[in-house]
Order: structure tokens, then C-alpha cells, then sequence
């Protein structure tokens, strides 16, 4: 029988996801006893066969069953119980792909969040609450929640499910933490590609899709400008930056946008992928807005995916000024950029 784990002094919800196993894994090596959550009868068995992969030291680790759409997460006795030293949480969970109904976004983008922060609030060490978010949420300074129903049906209407439901949910936490009572910090990170060194990844939308159209020939015309931004980050500096917030954050709320503004301006970074790659790069750029009225079938470009398409640049001076404390700093962007393109297509096409 192998030991007892000691009490988890973390529990990260969403621990079976591309980021969050990233995080569990630079948790233990960390040497912090974790709970990781998990949804399913194999999920857990799967992430312990991940982290044997990478080299993880598992006897800090404890799995227990939990689901973010359930009041107090569903988690039942024993695990409850497990629990009870537990002083920081991640709240990872989230359900990411476009084409979602709003009925299938809410549950987990909107009303698990708040299940996660409720739960949180009843842990007698509470430390920290960590709440992943999105790179483009976070940025008013006076979120609205609830919305009243014509507001938030254009909010719907105006961004699709998974947008929409991410940014109603980041606004959800930060007004309900401050009324419960725990210390909260959303991370909005920005496209989140593959490990620095490796390229692995484990997520299939975003800047992905971009990858496989490239790869594909099915990306003749680019819809961007000169100045769109598409920012990245790498899982594995992410996943640093978010292990360190519990011990450096002491703000009530505190919002940080992780991302390399160092990443080459979204044309540029398609051509250069493009030359890595082998294949032709788009012949020419075109407006987002025209081609939001064009059909879908001749652009080929998913509505929710032209909604991250933007000349915008984001605030990153708290991000930056926690990761220069830490000596972290962003791995060199185009190798990464290649590494994990290059490893998508190679791993699609086998």
C-alpha cells in the first residue's frame, strides 16, 4: 500500500486540464502537498500517469472528486476531510471551445466559478483564491454583477458563449469576493501555446486552429492588420508565475495579465510560423471587420475566434513586477512559438 500523502495544503480544481496539470507538476516539484481535482472514474488515474511522465514526485499528492458545477463542489465526506488544511485554491476548471451554447458555457465559465470562490470561503486557513481568467477580461476597474438580462443577452450576442461566459464569470468573482470575505487574484493569461523547451501542449482552439489552417493550405487570407495582437505565454512560465501568486499577493482583489509582450504582431508571427513550418503564408491580410460579414464558409474563421483579434495592448505591470521579484522571465517567444507549432503539426498528422 503505498503512504499516506500529507494533508494538501492546495487544492487545484481543473487539475486534469492542459494548464492545470502544468501547475500540479510545478507544485510538487515545489515540494507543496496538492489535491488535485478531477471529473470522471479515469481522470485521476490519467493525470497520475502524466505526472510519472514528467518526473513528478506523487507522495504529495492527493486526488479527490469534485465537480465546479455543483454546490460545495460536490466534494463528499472523506474528501471534505482531506481537505482541511487545504489554504490556497486554483480554480482552473473551465469549459474552453468555441461554438458553445450559452446553457452549456454558463455552468461552468459563470456559476462554477462562484461555486469554487463559495467553497472557498468556508476554509478556516483560506490564504488565497486563484481564478484563471482570460487576457481579454479583467480590464474594467469596476465590474457589474449580476447584469441585467438585456445586458447580458448582448454581451452574449456580441462576444458568443465561451467569451462572453469567461469575462461574466471573471466579474462574477471579483464583485462576490470582497462580500465573502477572500483574498482574490484573477490571472488573465494570454494565448497559452506549448512548453517552452518541448512545444507539448494540450490545447486544440485559438492560435491553434491558426496552426493547423497554416499547415493545411486553408489560410489563403489572414483576417488581422498590420497591429492586431494575439499575445502568447508558454504553459510552463504560466504555470511558474501561478504556483508563486499565494506567497507574494496580499491585495484584497488582484488582477494580473500574464503575457510576452515581446510577441511579434499577428501577421508577422503567422509569417514566421509560416517559414517554419514550410508552407506559404497567408497571400494578404484582411480587415477583422469585413470579414465578420462574410460567410463563415468562405472565410473559414469562427466568429468567437475574431472576437480575440485585436490592436489592443494590456497592462502587465503587476505581472511584471511579481515575475522580476521571482527572476522569472519569459523564455525567448519565436523559439517557443516554433517548438509548439511544430510539434502540433507533427502530432496532428501522425
Amino acid at each position: 500500500m503505498p503512504p499516506t500523502p500529507p494533508p494538501p495544503r492546495v487544492l487545484v480544481l481543473g487539475a486534469t486540464g492542459f494548464i492545470g496539470r502544468w501547475l500540479v507538476l510545478e507544485l510538487l516539484g515545489r515540494g507543496t502537498p496538492v489535491a488535485a481535482s478531477f471529473r470522471g472514474t479515469t481522470a485521476g488515474a490519467a493525470l497520475r500517469r502524466w505526472l510519472r511522465t514528467h518526473g513528478a514526485d506523487e507522495s504529495g499528492l492527493t486526488t479527490v472528486a469534485a465537480d465546479v458545477t455543483a454546490p460545495g463542489l460536490g466534494i463528499g465526506g472523506e474528501d471534505e476531510a482531506r481537505l482541511g488544511e487545504v489554504r490556497d485554491v486554483y480554480n482552473l476548471a473551465a469549459r474552453y471551445q468555441f461554438g458553445l451554447t450559452r446553457a452549456e458555457a454558463e455552468p461552468v465559465n459563470v456559476q462554477g466559478a462562484l461555486n469554487a470562490l463559495r467553497w472557498s470561503a468556508t476554509r478556516p486557513l483560506l490564504r488565497r483564491h486563484v481564478h484563471l481568467s482570460g487576457y481579454r477580461t479583467g480590464s474594467d476597474t469596476h465590474p457589474r454583477y449580476p447584469l441585467a438580462t438585456q445586458a447580458a443577452d448582448t454581451l452574449y450576442s456580441t462576444h458568443g458563449a465561451y467569451p462572453a461566459s469567461k469575462r461574466l464569470g471573471d466579474a462574477a468573482i471579483r464583485v462576490t469576493a470582497p462580500e465573502l470575505g477572500v483574498p482574490l487574484t484573477t490571472v488573465n493569461p494570454g494565448n497559452v501555446i506549448g512548453h517552452s523547451q518541448t512545444g507539448e501542449y494540450g490545447q486544440r482552439f485559438g492560435l491553434a486552429t491558426v496552426v493547423r489552417q497554416l499547415k493545411a493550405g486553408q489560410l489563403p487570407l489572414l483576417p488581422s492588420s498590420k497591429r492586431t495582437f494575439v499575445p502568447v505565454v508558454t504553459v510552463d512560465h504560466l504555470a511558474a508565475f501561478l504556483a508563486a501568486v499565494p506567497d507574494f499577493d496580499d491585495a484584497p482583489v488582484q488582477v494580473h495579465t500574464v503575457l510576452d509582450p515581446a510577441t511579434p504582431f499577428f501577421p508577422e508571427l503567422v509569417e514566421q510560423l509560416a517559414g517554419h513550418l514550410g508552407v506559404r503564408p497567408p497571400r494578404a491580410i484582411v480587415p477583422v471587420g469585413l470579414v465578420r460579414h462574410l460567410p463563415r464558409g468562405i472565410t473559414g474563421a469562427s466568429p468567437e475566434a475574431l472576437t480575440f483579434l485585436s490592436e489592443d495592448q494590456y497592462d502587465t505591470a503587476s505581472a511584471t513586477r511579481l515575475a522580476a521579484t521571482l527572476g522569472l522571465t519569459h523564455p525567448p517567444v519565436v523559439p517557443a512559438l516554433q517548438r509548439w507549432a511544430g510539434r502540433l503539426v507533427a502530432e496532428s498528422s501522425s
